[in-house]
């Protein structure tokens, strides 16, 4: 397949039409009637052309979860969907809470070819809360883990959350905060409410989810370091970050597709398909999420892609796990949630889906603009489509989706990873190359 490619008449994120000429793993012009010896030409008229989408929050499940998924197959989705770089959360088996983990890790996503794969670390040694993990080992690894998680589990003791901000401080590192509270979640199965009470399901409050970003960005604000909170999905939440960005505490915050367009009342039919930690929410908290990413409380959208084997989803509500996919649809969702809604153009998608989940992860070469001089990695979307989402949209090993036989618009047709195809026009490269 040839190296150089010129995109023909694609929509860039500000709106205007240019060609694209990708050679060399780069852009290397920008600009109307390109062209170049033995390159491949798309036509790319109706299709817009994004920055490659970056991904703060991603379930890879390997080492340990191969039959959820792998790194190969967790990276296929992701090109899929558009995304080419997956930051990796460390709730593996092992946990990624050591500088050989995370760079076997890294290594396996070179290997795969699909996607960057940036290992996040651990927090504390095995996620168990006890004591800091190796952060200053990993941030000084291979892999350089600037982001620290124990997603899936709250950092709870407020002592070891302070050290950990303390920690990472030294290397500009970010903790990002699973933000519920143990104690008042115990048994529960879905949000507290109306609709729990008639179901007769355990109750997860908001507050459980509230106490902890508000306790955490106090702290934030004390140590001076930086704080993400990850899947936000009430609408105190978005108020709390509100209130932290007005007194100018450094606090980021994402909120998942799911949680910008699906809410508790999807529980009544006891598909677990639909349970996800934290739950869907209401109405109001999803009006509040997607208003506080219009108005830029909320700084990215991150897709939470939690695969799990058939088994754990096709089983009664009570023991199913919590979890859903997510890489494959997560564009098509924020069209249908908030650019179809006019709440975000563009190029805002371009800023929450690749330029600023690179920058709070401190990859200063992902994300970046669609401009001459910086590497050819993008996707070429269509917006214009509405299909049935089905089982032949997911490239990854689990079909965990909750949008399957929901309509979606918009259709991922290219991705590139430096100058590389990884997915081509609706099928997956066959054998893209390393992606570091």
């Amino acid at each position: 397949m040839s190296t150089t490619y010129i995109v023909r008449g694609a929509q860039l994120p500000t709106g205007e039409r240019a060609d694209l000429l990708l050679a060399d793993g780069m852009i290397t012009d920008i600009g109307t009637s390109l062209s170049a010896a033995d390159a491949t030409v798309i036509d790319a008229d109706g299709l817009l052309a994004l920055p490659g989408l970056v991904d703060l929050h991603t379930h890879l499940r390997e080492p340990g979860f191969e039959a959820s998924e792998t790194i190969l197959t967790g990276t296929q989705a992701a090109a899929a969907g558009g995304f080419t770089t997956v930051f990796a959360m460390p709730n593996t088996s092992p946990v990624a809470d050591t500088a050989g983990v995370v760079d076997q890790e890294l290594a396996l996503g070179e290997a795969a070819g699909f996607a960057r794969v940036q290992p996040i670390g651990a927090v504390t040694v095995g996620q168990k809360g006890e004591r800091l993990a190796e952060l200053g080992a990993m941030a000084s690894s291979r892999a350089k883990v600037r982001v620290f998680s124990d997603d899936g589990s709250c950092v709870f003791d407020p002592l070891i959350m302070r050290r950990a901000l303390e920690y990472v401080r030294a290397f500009d590192g970010v903790v990002a905060q699973h933000a519920q509270d143990p104690r008042l979640t115990e048994g529960a199965q879905m949000n507290e409410g109306v609709v729990s009470a008639e179901l007769g399901l355990a109750g997860w409050p908001a507050v459980a989810e509230e106490s902890i970003i508000a306790r955490d960005v106090l702290l934030a604000q004390h140590v001076g370091s930086r704080l993400h909170v990850c899947h936000l999905s009430t609408a105190g939440s978005v108020d709390i970050i509100r209130w932290a960005k007005k007194r100018g505490i450094p606090v980021t915050a994402e909120v998942t597709p799911h949680h910008l367009l699906l809410n508790e009342e999807l529980v009544r039919g006891y598909d677990p398909r639909f349970k996800v930690n934290p739950p869907l929410r209401r109405d109001e908290d999803v009006r509040a999420v997607r208003e506080g990413l219009a108005d830029g409380t909320i700084d990215i959208v991150a897709t939470d892609h939690a695969p799990h084997p058939v088994e754990s989803k096709s089983c009664e509500w009570q023991a199913a796990a919590h979890g859903m996919v997510g890489l494959e649809s997560a564009l098509r969702v924020v069209q249908q949630a908030v650019v179809d809604t006019g709440l975000l153009q563009w190029s805002d998608v371009a800023r929450v889906l690749s330029e600023t989940p690179a920058r709070i992860g401190r990859l200063a070469d992902e994300g970046t603009p669609l401009t001459v001089g910086e590497a050819a990695t993008l996707t070429l979307y269509d917006p214009s489509p509405v299909r049935t989402f089905a089982t032949a949209d997911l490239f990854g090993r689990s079909h965990n989706s909750p949008y399957l036989g929901r309509e979606l618009p918009g259709q991922v047709r290219w991705t590139f990873r430096r100058g590389v195809p990884t997915f081509v026009d609706g099928a997956l490269a066959d054998a893209p190359g390393a992606s570091s």
